[in-house]
């Protein structure tokens, strides 16, 4: 099994930046494909993101240049920054991994002025 804890959420005004954090234990990070999805009040959750071991990296199309997945093998540790945010982004944002199927608890992003 693998845990995961993201951190990095809050409340941002239109147009500014959040970078979300997933920290991960349990097996080897390096190894494993990790994403990010988000579920917004009353909507089911989506995809935003996916990075692979090798670092390559597959985003929904509604990122639209917004936001970057990246990975820090060292601190096991993946990443999402999101610049330009609107109202439409907040949402709670869990991380996953692929191997095991394992979710975080997730983060709130609201963004709201």
């Amino acid at each position: 099994q693998v845990q995961l804890v993201e951190s990095g959420g809050g409340l941002v005004q239109p147009g500014g930046s959040l970078r979300l954090s997933c920290a991960a234990s349990g097996t080897s990070f390096s190894m494993l494909t990790m994403g990010w999805y988000r579920q917004a009040p009353g909507k089911q959750r989506e995809f935003v993101g996916r990075i692979s071991e090798g670092g390559s990296t597959i985003v929904a199309a509604f990122v639209k240049g917004r936001f970057t997945l990246s990975r820090d093998n060292a601190k096991n540790t993946m990443y999402l920054q999101m610049n330009t945010l609107e109202p439409e982004d907040t949402a709670v944002y869990y991380c996953k991994e692929f191997r095991f199927g394992s979710w975080g608890q997730g983060t709130q992003v609201t963004v709201s002025s």
